[in-house]
């Protein structure tokens, strides 16, 4: 039954247009603001860790435009998931660095997508450019939605899980296309370590500097910035740091966190500043999640 629902709220949603979907955003965005919430609490902790430069006006002037996008990201999956492919793609009306994306026919890509604008739109581009494989982590409720959506276009989705990490390395070897989200709180402490984000220790995952060392594959880092006014979305494709490849986990984590910095630093409000990057914390210090007030 809440399968049901979920899925007859997101059809109804999709029905609007795109000025209308942003606006509902908004709308749920202030909701948020003005009510008290674990997203809104969680996204203030993370921005006094890792931006103390900033006053805390400012600080909280950032939490506020961060969930306002953060709230319009889950209203827009209803359109990008649910439209056509190419009246998604539409919405692309700027692009940066694309380029970058070109590599020969034997060559792999690692295309690195942060939790910055709209990452969902990253992976339907992605899918129109050729074989594309990309890593998700299964869903309780809306599983069967999520692989018919991201799949529409010609990608193929692999679980989390280590048969997964072996197709990606497949696929690099056949010189397609991999997606994966590098800013994800990983489940278990092998294939990761601590690096610093924004000067804040975080697991950070070694996948990518893994397929890197064992494929070859260029890399980048690719997020699609909303524009204002509801006016679309602007691509920007940014180069690797050096030493992601590097056989050293600790070199290899910091660039991947590096690459992720610089694309926030292009948008900072459109990141997700909501999701709990430091829950998981070296030898046994407490959740910075606990006992904080907004």
């Amino acid at each position: 039954m809440k399968r049901f629902f979920i899925k007859l709220i997101m059809h109804g949603i999709a029905l609007l247009h795109w000025r209308g979907i942003q606006t509902l955003g908004n709308w749920l965005g202030l909701l948020l603001m003005n009510t008290k919430n674990r997203q809104r609490r969680d996204a203030l902790i993370n921005i006094q860790l890792c931006r103390p430069d900033l006053t805390p006006v400012q600080q909280r002037e950032l939490r506020r435009n961060s969930v306002i996008h953060f709230a319009r990201t889950y209203i827009e999956i209803c359109a990008i998931w649910l439209w056509p492919a190419q009246k998604v793609l539409d919405l692309v009306v700027k692009e940066s660095g694309t380029h970058q994306l070109d590599r020969d026919s034997r060559q792999g890509l690692i295309v690195l997508i942060p939790h910055l604008g709209d990452w969902e739109l990253v992976g339907l581009y992605m899918a129109a450019r050729g074989p594309v494989a990309s890593m998700y982590r299964p869903q309780k409720y809306i599983d069967e939605l999520i692989l018919k959506s991201r799949q529409r276009n010609g990608a193929r989705l692999v679980a989390d899980d280590l048969r997964g990490v072996k197709q990606l390395l497949q696929a690099c070897h056949r010189g397609e296309a991999v997606c994966i989200l590098p800013d994800q709180v990983t489940r278990e402490d092998k294939g990761s370590v601590y690096a610093p984000f924004f000067g804040v220790p975080a697991v950070t995952m070694l996948l990518a500097s893994g397929l890197i060392q064992r494929s070859g594959a260029k890399v980048v880092f690719m997020f699609a910035e909303r524009l204002p006014q509801s006016d679309g979305f602007h691509l920007h494709c940014l180069p690797a740091p050096k030493g992601l490849d590097s056989s050293d986990s600790v070199t290899a984590a910091k660039a991947l966190n590096q690459g992720v910095e610089d694309c926030i630093a292009i948008c900072p409000e459109q990141y997700h500043w909501t999701y709990r990057r430091f829950r998981r914390r070296p030898d046994g210090e407490p959740s910075p999640y606990r006992g904080r007030s907004t």
